[in-house]
């Protein structure tokens, strides 16, 4: 293969994998731009190798970049009580090994196709989340510096949907630990902390 090929491909997958890896970090997802680069970079990496190797037959090695890459995006996977969390960033983290892979083999078209769909995905994601429509979730931990009623509280967070997942009583200090589920808009989960603060019996609360 020539060199200039080889650039070429290597310069593609890395300007657009950055360009989708900052949006995810900016968005406060688990991985951000780092592991987009390195999934794609390798996979158009080995994808080229392949080629190099045994244009014939360069399957073996390329499904095995499709068969690994499942093991890393079952590490973004986040499970918090009884529920499972990062489905679409594990999925983005196998797409994009098959973005490398496909711009690595020459299928420019299709690279650029499975690039284009999964911004539109992630777009539409976007919006729904903005409008609080589907699970867009956080988990909000509350200090008191007394105790109060748990029910109290709970009214307090008003968000869509709270689910208390730990509780903990420290009865020396006269202080509670909670820690919430929530599902709402953005917005509405962000104002929590604010009206928490109103009350006296508030010590802190993060949000995760």
């Amino acid at each position: 293969m020539e060199l200039s090929s080889v650039i070429l491909r290597f310069m593609l997958t890395f300007i657009l994998a950055l360009i989708f890896g900052i949006e995810r970090q900016r968005a406060h997802k688990p991985t951000g731009f780092g592991t987009f680069i390195f999934v794609s970079v390798g996979s158009c990496a080995l994808a080229i190798t392949a080629i190099n190797l045994n244009a014939e037959n360069p399957l073996p090695l390329l499904s095995g970049i499709v068969t690994g890459i499942g093991f890393l995006g079952a590490g973004a996977l986040i499970k918090t009580g009884d529920r499972i969390f990062g489905f679409t960033t594990a999925s983005t983290i196998w797409l994009f090994a098959i973005f490398g892979l496909v711009v690595g083999v020459g299928e420019y078209f299709v690279g650029i196709s499975v690039y284009a769909v999964t911004w539109v995905v992630i777009l539409i994601d976007m919006y729904l989340e903005k409008k609080g429509i589907g699970s867009y979730q956080k988990k909000i931990i509350v200090d008191t510096n007394k105790i109060v009623s748990e029910r109290e509280i709970r009214l307090l967070i008003g968000a869509k949907r709270c689910r208390l997942i730990s509780t903990e009583i420290d009865k020396k200090e006269n202080k509670l630990h909670l820690i919430y589920q929530v599902e709402g808009t953005r917005e509405d989960i962000n104002k929590i902390p604010n009206m928490l603060f109103q009350k006296d019996w508030f010590d802190s609360a993060k949000i995760e």
